[in-house]
């Protein structure tokens, strides 16, 4: 009988060991990011609802959300006091777009510890996507419970950035920065909340702080840029909107800005290469961009290339008055004959009898004219 008992134990015992060894390899492939074959290795065990949700996170870290979602039902089924377990499924509910599932099992661990700051934090991440007004509450919740909660400063500051309340941005980006002075997501808000309060001064500052941190993008080039053209640093508003560009090499506004900061700085040339490519990737209304290309050529005395321009602007917008009085002071300095340039002007006066700028022409057809007389004099004599 006591052999019999002592072999009982024994196999127990045995038994025992073997199903720890099942569970040391299993967390051991699970550590190890070998997850297909931890997933088979806990399969083994004896005891499923102990491993229900590791399995799920196994699968979980192999991307079969499907398989993870059953066993972590399971698992929380086995277990059904386990925050943590309950806390994973609802976050795997979320990313899997789940939302209606995944605020209930927020909802039920803030039940059981409503002061924990990241419970209020994930169901605000949840009705936010519900497009729930209530998440920003849930978001203020976390931060009343934990002032110092990165996530829930940036959600509350974004919000106060969007309603333009720029006082309260700068309060709750400040009371991050204190605790994480490199939060880049926080400095990415101040920047643009002082970019949004026309104080380009201060934003470039906490743009250029984004790339000291090696944070780039075309955003932050972009406004970079913008920034430095309102400070008449059109050289910086060039190279930072270059920068921008190697994003989005065909953004015709992009290379527009360049053409025009070039312009700005009488690099003409650069200025017509930069408003010339534009143009020709632009599919909307472009009477003011030939307008200004036209311009650019005739700072360079490129007359011809500047009637070409002018007439495609007046093609784009036929009842753009400007573009045909910008186009008979061009011809008329293209002209040699005093009779062509005269009548470049009264084609004007013609199509725009009652022009805004009819004085303009009459004052240049005047001057035409006594120039023209006094040549005459000259040939005469």
């Amino acid at each position: 009988m006591i052999r019999h008992i002592i072999l009982f134990f024994l196999l127990i015992l045995f038994k025992t060991e073997a199903q720890t060894s099942v569970l040391n390899i299993a967390d051991s492939l699970f550590q190890n990011g070998n997850y297909a074959k931890a997933i088979a290795q806990y399969q083994l065990y004896d005891n499923p609802s102990e491993v229900y949700d590791k399995i799920a996170k196994a699968y979980v870290a192999i991307g079969n959300y499907e398989e993870a979602l059953n066993h972590y039902k399971s698992a929380i089924t086995s277990n059904p006091e386990d925050a943590l377990i309950t806390y994973s499924y609802g976050k795997l509910l979320y990313k899997t777009k789940k939302f209606n599932e995944s605020v209930q099992m927020f909802e039920k661990l803030i039940s059981v510890d409503a002061y924990n700051p990241n419970y209020h934090y994930e169901l605000g991440l949840v009705l936010e996507k519900l497009k729930d007004s209530t998440a920003f509450k849930k978001f203020h919740g976390a931060f009343k419970l934990d002032k110092f909660h990165q996530k829930a400063i940036f959600k509350i500051a974004k919000r106060h950035l969007i309603k333009r309340r720029h006082d309260s941005v700068n309060y709750y980006i400040d009371i991050g920065l204190k605790s994480y002075k490199n939060n880049v997501e926080l400095i990415s808000l101040k920047a643009q909340n002082f970019y949004w309060q026309h104080k380009y001064n201060k934003a470039a500052a906490w743009f250029e702080k984004l790339l000291g941190l090696g944070e780039q993008s075309e955003f932050i080039f972009e406004k970079l840029s913008l920034c430095y053209f309102e400070m008449s640093e059109y050289e910086k508003a060039i190279e930072n909107r270059k920068l921008a560009l190697k994003y989005n090499p065909k953004n015709a506004d992009a290379l527009y800005a360049i053409g025009s900061y070039h312009e700005l700085l009488k690099n003409f040339e650069e200025a017509e290469k930069y408003i010339t490519k534009a143009l020709t990737l632009m599919d909307v209304p472009l009477h003011n961009e030939y307008k200004t290309l036209a311009r650019v050529f005739n700072q360079q005395k490129k007359y011809k290339e500047a009637i070409e321009a002018l007439k495609k602007a007046i093609k784009e917008n036929p009842q753009d008055e400007f573009s045909h009085f910008f186009l008979a002071m061009t011809l008329s300095e293209y002209y040699a004959d005093y009779d062509a340039k005269i009548q470049a002007f009264e084609n004007y006066k013609k199509k725009f009898p009652n022009g805004k700028i009819k004085e303009f022409a009459d004052a240049s057809i005047q001057k035409l004219k006594e120039e023209q007389f006094k040549n005459q004099e000259k040939n005469t004599d």
